[in-house]
């Protein structure tokens, strides 16, 4: 990038001007990493200040049966293959009563899209794990979860967000989003949700009064053309709704240690390498540089691991999801190193060895805690060991 564009651009950012789909793609294109790093540092300190954000949350997958084979996916099963379950209500409510001595304050809900499964399985969830554990937030469901439950059910998304938020749903998450254009859609994506049917079911729910997360699977057949229009398409209808409160940009994984049935379903790594942790680094600078009426930018540590989550805080990101446990849809697949669960207190050393302060906070994003930050004695450049 030449220095006069590159003066311009800082420009545009410090006078809060909004950036072009042009823009973003010479944001792609800076091999400046620091540079784009730093701007990025800038906005996001300018609206969160020295602050992560984390939660202490469960990921509860209740089935992995779906009718969808999508091409990045290695989580699905079809009925009657060896690893397919689905669980019970009363399951799903031991496995999210397991936490509540750590003072849980969100339910991550996300299944398959089961054949069989009546509608109703879905409310009487939400309501029996709500009667189980009334303070924690329930985030539910992805709008492709919701256009499916139309289908069998022969509702309006309306009348079922309805139903659901009375059962005591709190947010949709943010997935199915995956990338927008077709013209990379068409190839990595097997259902019938495409972004008409996605912005029409978040629209909504922010009718509605819920506050949703939005997200993007990067790192794959896309190129960063793709992802600067997804961002906008995104950062139009927030400018509609108002209704996101969180950018997810999700790192699309590989398929490392083939299945325990010895099926590889994910399609799409042949075709691709995974993205670097320059790349990631890039993805979120830029996304936050472009999304400038969401307020918040979250780094998912399952899927970029520990010290790339720690380097993306520094560079746009500022919200580091929270404990997790037992995330099924990558974890089943890659191998990657992260772990399972991290608990508050793995997360609270995170962010303050990060140089940040750690708050806690519930799905809409109250503080339910602030905690002191990184430690002010500390060195910042590495002391020879004492003998």
């Amino acid at each position: 990038m030449d220095a006069g564009l590159k003066r311009e651009l800082e420009q545009k950012v410090r006078d809060g001007e909004r950036l072009s789909r042009e823009d973003g793609i010479a944001l792609y294109e800076s091999d400046d990493l620091a540079w784009l790093g730093g701007l990025a540092h800038e906005v996001r300190t300018r609206k969160n200040g020295d602050v992560v954000h984390f939660n202490v949350n469960r990921h509860l997958n209740m089935t992995n049966v779906c009718t969808a084979s999508c091409a990045y996916c290695s989580f699905q099963r079809k009925p009657g293959e060896k690893d397919a379950y689905t669980m019970r209500i009363e399951e799903a409510v031991k496995l999210a009563q397991e936490m509540e001595s750590e003072n849980l304050t969100e339910l991550h809900i996300v299944n398959g899209l089961h054949p069989n499964l009546p509608w109703r399985y879905y409310p009487r969830s939400l309501k029996a794990l709500k009667e189980a554990l009334p303070d924690v937030g329930l985030k539910a469901f992805t709008a492709t979860e919701i256009h499916h439950f139309e289908k069998i059910s022969g509702m309006s998304a309306s009348e079922i967000l309805d139903e659901l938020i009375e059962a005591g749903l709190e947010s949709l998450t943010g997935g199915g989003a995956e990338i927008f254009d077709w013209e990379i859609r068409q190839h990595i994506v097997d259902h019938d949700t495409h972004w008409e049917d996605w912005s029409r079911i978040h629209r909504l729910a922010h009718e509605k009064g819920l506050k949703t997360p939005s997200t993007m699977l990067y790192g794959h057949i896309e190129e960063p053309r793709h992802r600067v229009d997804h961002v906008l398409r995104l950062r139009e209808l927030q400018d509609e709704t108002g209704g996101f409160q969180v950018f997810i940009p999700l790192r699309y994984q590989h398929d490392f240690v083939d299945m325990k049935d010895g099926k590889v379903r994910n399609k799409l790594q042949a075709r691709t390498t995974m993205a670097t942790g320059a790349e990631a680094l890039k993805t979120f600078a830029v996304s936050r540089l472009l999304f400038d009426n969401v307020p918040h930018v979250k780094c998912f540590w399952v899927m970029h691991g520990l010290h790339t989550t720690q380097l993306a805080l520094q560079h746009g990101a500022d919200d580091m999801d929270g404990s997790v446990v037992e995330y099924k849809i990558t974890h089943d697949a890659d191998n990657y190193g992260t772990p399972n669960k991290m608990t508050r207190e793995d997360l609270l050393d995170l962010i303050r060895d990060a140089g940040f302060r750690p708050v806690e906070r519930n799905t809409r994003y109250e503080i339910i805690r602030e905690y002191e930050g990184a430690d002010p004695g500390r060195r910042d450049a590495p002391q020879p060991m004492r003998i």
